[in-house]
C-alpha cells in the first residue's frame, strides 16, 4: 500500500463528521491518516475526540486575530507544520479568504447538508422544508471561494418525510453526511478522483453512484432488518414452485405458489418488468 495521505480536519463545533473520519482513517486499509485536527473554537467538543484517539490537536481562535486574512495565515502555517496534504472541513463555521482557497485548491474537502447547488449556506434543512422538496441529502465537494461551492465528489439523496421537522431532517442527514465523507475522502486520498475543469471524473463510473438512504433508518440497521427478511422468506419459500404472478393493486403484486403460500410484493413497475424492493408472506 502507498504512503497514506496527510489529512487535517477543521472543525468549529461537536465533531460528529470528524468521528465519522477518525473512525474510517482507524482502518490500516484507509488510504488516509488524520495528523491535525484544528479548531476556531477552543470549547469545540471535537478537540476531545481527536484527543481521545490520539491526534494532534490545537485551537486557532478567530476572535484573536484582527482580520480574515491574519486568520487564515495562521491556519496556513499550522497546516504546513503538520506536512498536511488534503483538508477536511466537518463542520468549520468560518468562510475562508480566497488566497487560503486558492493555496488549498483541489486540496480540500467540506461537507454540507443538502443536494447542492441547491440550498446553500445556513439553515439548509428549514428551507428544505419551505420550499415542500421531496428529496434533500449531503453533498461532498472541493472548497471554492464562494461559500458552499465546488465540484462535486458524492453525493447522498435523504427523502422528505410528511410531518418532518428541521431536526428530525437533520438527523437523518446527518446519517448520510457520516457515510458519504468518509468514502469521498477515500476517493481523493487513493487517487481515484481527480478534477478536470469544475467537474470531478472518476476512475470508475461505479464510484460515482449516488447513496440513497432509506427514509427511516441509517444504511446499517436498514441492510441488517432486509437481510433478516431476506432471509426469513427463503426459508419460507424453499422448494416451493411459482404458480402465477398478477398485479395486485398500484405498486403491488402477488406471487401465488403451488401450495397456496402468496406473497405480496411492493414493487417498482413498468410494462416491462418488475423490480422487487420489498414483501411479506400471508399464508
Amino acid at each position: 500500500m502507498s504512503a497514506r495521505k496527510r489529512v487535517g480536519v477543521l472543525i468549529s463545533g461537536r465533531g460528529s463528521n470528524l468521528q465519522a473520519l477518525i473512525d474510517a482513517c482507524a482502518k490500516a486499509d484507509f488510504p488516509a491518516e488524520i495528523v491535525t485536527v484544528i479548531s476556531n473554537r477552543p470549547d469545540a467538543y471535537g478537540l476531545e475526540r481527536a484527543r481521545s484517539a490520539g491526534i494532534p490537536a490545537a485551537v486557532v481562535d478567530h476572535k484573536s486575530y484582527r482580520s480574515r486574512e491574519d486568520f487564515d495565515a495562521a491556519l496556513h502555517a499550522l497546516l504546513e507544520e503538520a506536512d498536511v496534504e488534503l483538508i477536511c472541513n466537518a463542520g468549520f463555521m468560518r468562510l475562508l479568504t480566497e488566497g487560503f482557497t486558492q493555496a488549498w485548491r483541489d486540496c480540500q474537502l467540506n461537507i454540507h447538508p443538502s443536494l447542492l447547488p441547491a440550498f446553500r449556506g445556513l439553515h439548509p434543512h428549514e428551507r428544505a422544508l419551505e420550499a415542500g422538496v421531496r428529496i434533500t441529502g449531503a453533498t461532498v465537494h472541493f472548497v471554492r471561494h464562494e461559500m458552499d461551492a465546488g465540484p462535486i465528489i458524492l453525493q447522498a439523496a435523504v427523502p422528505v418525510l410528511a410531518g418532518d421537522t428541521a431536526e428530525t431532517l437533520a438527523a437523518r442527514v446527518l446519517e448520510a453526511e457520516h457515510l458519504i465523507y468518509p468514502r469521498a475522502l477515500a476517493l481523493v486520498a487513493s487517487g481515484r478522483v481527480w478534477v478536470d475543469g469544475e467537474i470531478v471524473r472518476f476512475a470508475s463510473d461505479k464510484l460515482a453512484l449516488p447513496v440513497f438512504l432509506s427514509a427511516e433508518q441509517d444504511n446499517a440497521s436498514a441492510s441488517k432488518d432486509l437481510s433478516e427478511e431476506a432471509s426469513k422468506i427463503s426459508d419460507l419459500l424453499r422448494g416451493k414452485a411459482i404458480k402465477h404472478v398478477s398485479r395486485h393493486r398500484v405498486g403491488e403484486i402477488v406471487i401465488e405458489f403451488d401450495d397456496g403460500t402468496r406473497l405480496f410484493v411492493n414493487v417498482d413497475s413498468s410494462d416491462l418488468d418488475f423490480s422487487i424492493t420489498g414483501g411479506e408472506i400471508d399464508n
